[in-house]
């Protein structure tokens, strides 16, 4: 699926919209570029999961989780600064085994490896100064057959 963005703000609601069809266990892969909207997305679908918290770049941090009111919680990762994830790797591995967390993983290709195979990747590129198009693959966890 392609979607076409023209504002952040745009970005942020189609971030709220995607958020509604995620469930714990499902890990979203962001692609793209500095600047082409994976953290103002991430904000969105934040947002669409009840988050009140002002989401932020976990650029220095490498991850940040916020708590959902229905016990669930928001993981958000960020390997832009890392060029191995090395300790990380475990705890990124036992995020995504958990039941009750989204992950959503900004610069994914460090931890390529460890990536379930039925996972949403989300890939942004920017056309023009304003619009980003937004390349929708894969399938979230519930959708796995057994």
């Amino acid at each position: 699926m392609i979607i076409e963005v023209h504002s952040e703000d745009e970005m942020k609601l189609f971030g709220e919209r995607f958020a509604t069809s995620l469930r714990g266990g499902d890990v979203v892969e962001l692609i793209g570029d500095v600047g082409a909207g994976k953290t103002t997305l991430t904000k969105g679908i934040a947002k669409g999961l009840g988050v009140d918290e002002d989401v932020q770049s976990p650029s220095f941090t490498i991850s940040r989780v916020y708590e959902l009111s229905d016990n669930r919680k928001l993981a958000h990762y960020d390997f832009y600064r890392l060029n191995e994830a090395g300790l990380m790797l475990d705890e990124l591995s036992e995020t995504m085994a958990n039941p009750e967390v989204i992950t959503v993983i900004e610069w994914a290709d460090v931890v390529s490896g460890v990536l379930p195979e039925n996972r949403v990747s989300i890939n942004l590129s920017s056309p023009s100064e304003n619009i980003r198009t937004l390349t929708i693959t894969g399938s979230p966890v519930r959708e796995r057959k057994l």
